[in-house]
């Protein structure tokens, strides 16, 4: 897939949140890469036959305070790995665009302040596991 059709697949995946979340975000931009960056695996604690789909880097809704934004404040970054994303679906046998929208889910909680665990808790409790 072309990039142009993956970044409108994360627009898509978005606007899929519900409105009084979107409603909620403050200061965080979409990003997309083709893969993770070495120092972003290694940052993350992953092996080398663990993927990563996404990354949530910033600082979280929860624990920012009162003096968050003052001064300039760079945004909160969302990154999507598009190969990765791309692989999981084919390799799940689900659309592209349903791995987008599950990863964009996952890390706009991670912004929301829940951390692996209670993302992970949550998706099993969505998915009825």
């Amino acid at each position: 897939m072309n990039r142009e059709d993956f970044e409108k697949l994360v627009a898509e995946g978005y606007e899929k949140l519900p409105q009084w979340v979107r409603e909620k975000i403050k200061n965080v931009a979409l990003l997309v890469e083709d893969e993770p960056s070495q120092e972003d695996r290694e940052a993350e604690g992953l092996d080398d036959d663990e993927i990563l789909l996404g990354l949530y880097k910033g600082i979280p809704l929860s624990v920012r305070g009162e003096e968050y934004g003052v001064g300039i404040t760079l945004p909160d970054t969302i990154t999507l790995y598009q190969v990765p994303i791309e692989d999981a679906a084919e390799e799940d046998g689900i659309p592209v665009a349903q791995v987008v929208a599950e990863t964009i889910w996952h890390e706009f909680a991670h912004h929301f302040g829940m951390d692996e665990h209670e993302v992970q808790d949550r998706e099993h409790k969505r998915d009825g596991l």
